[in-house]
Parts: C-alpha cells; structure tokens; sequence
C-alpha cells in the first residue's frame, strides 16, 4: 500500500506555521519578560487590570479577539492609522498581521510562566545581589534569569505550541491565502472542506501527535521537576 504525500499546498502551510511560530516565540520572549517582571515585583492597584487584560486570551472566543484585532489593524483603525503613517500599509491579510494577532493570543501562555518563576525567586537572592552591589541589570542577567531558567523553558514550549495550533485568530486576521497567510489549521479546515480527508487526517495527526510530544517533553522535562521540587 502506498502511503499519501503531502502536497505543496500542505507543505507550505506547514513551513509558514513554523516560522509563525518562531518570530511569536521570540517576540513574546522579549515583551513578555518585563510585563511579567512587573507584575511579579509590583504593588501597583495597576497590577490586577494588566494581569486580567494579558490573560483576556485565556478566555475570549479567538474569534473575538480576532475581529477587534482586524478593526484595530485596519485601515480606519489605530493601528491601522500607524502602519500607514508609517509607509507599511495596513497589517491584516499579511504575515507580519498574524504575528500581531498571534502575539497578543499567545501572550498569557508566556508571561505567566515567567510570572510564576519570577515570584518563585522570592526576595533573599536580590537583596544578597544588593549587598554585593550589583546593579538592577546586573542582578536580573547575573541573577534572575538563571534561576527563572525553568519559567523561560516552559514559557518558549508553550508559547510555540499554542501559536502552532491557532486558528481562529489567524483565520480572521489573515484569512485564506496561499504561501502568505494559509497556516497549518487553517489548511486542515480547507481539506476537510474539500472531502479531502486523507490528507486532513495525516495533517491532524501530525498536530495531535506535536501536540503529545510538547505536554511530554514540558512534563517530563528534568528541568521542571527540579523547578517544582
């Protein structure tokens, strides 16, 4: 029995889902840390809101977020206003559109485990980096991020899994377009549509067996049992 190949259409969403994925990650990396610093450090009345407004995703219909995302990034819209302004066009139906999109649906996944590292800190190694005279820069490279090392781990897996399985958000900023904005999900959905069933089956799969593979590696990762012990 022959096995199915995967088309060109499929192999170029899946290429595309990667590097979505990738440049969320790191993205959310480099935004997420200081949000997440602050709300692990500050006393601020601001902290319950901001903290509520980055989890909104966990919560909110994709579709949702999605829309006030296109309305945002549209052409009579804020941001739409900016890029504009800018000479970089309007965002929606556009890679760099589903980064956006992506970014502020996978936010949660990321600030919270680096969050819930930065608290698990606690005080006593600040204030031995401060004896030392240590600068705050110096203290959080020298001294909070090798300790929040687990949270970075479990924050990056995470935050490239979930953006790997979006759909939703990215089919309302980005709609349907091949080699520009048709991701993995989003290319099951059209070989269902089409009764291709084959080639949704072993794209699903493929999903459903990464998916295994990420909760495996996060749960049984060495590093996080160390973090939780």
């Amino acid at each position: 029995m022959e096995l199915p190949t995967l088309d060109d259409a499929s192999l170029s969403a899946i290429w595309l889902t990667l590097k979505l994925a990738s440049v969320t990650t790191l993205l959310l990396l480099l935004l997420g840390t200081p949000i997440a610093w602050w709300l692990a450090r500050t006393h601020s009345r601001l902290k319950g809101p901001i903290g509520a407004v980055v989890a909104l995703p966990l919560v909110l219909p994709p579709s949702v977020l999605g829309f006030y995302l296109l309305v945002a990034m549209g052409p009579n819209g804020p941001i739409g206003h900016m890029t504009q302004s800018l000479g970089l066009g309007v965002l929606p139906f556009t890679f760099a559109g589903l980064v956006v999109g992506s970014v502020f649906y996978s936010m949660p996944f990321v600030v919270q485990p680096l969050q819930n590292a930065f608290e698990a800190i606690g005080e006593r190694p600040l204030e031995a980096a401060m004896t030392l005279r240590a600068g705050p820069l110096d203290t959080f490279f020298s001294v909070v991020l090798p300790l929040a090392r687990p949270g970075f781990v479990t924050a990056s897996i995470l935050g490239f899994a979930h953006t790997v399985g979006e759909f939703g958000v990215v089919l309302m900023i980005g709609g349907n377009i091949p080699e520009r904005t048709r991701v993995l999900s989003v290319q099951i959905y059209d070989h269902v549509e089409a009764l291709e069933y084959t080639q949704a089956h072993w794209l699903a799969g493929g999903m459903l067996l990464f998916s295994f593979l990420v909760l495996l590696t996060l749960y049984a990762s060495p590093i996080r049992q160390g973090w939780r012990g």
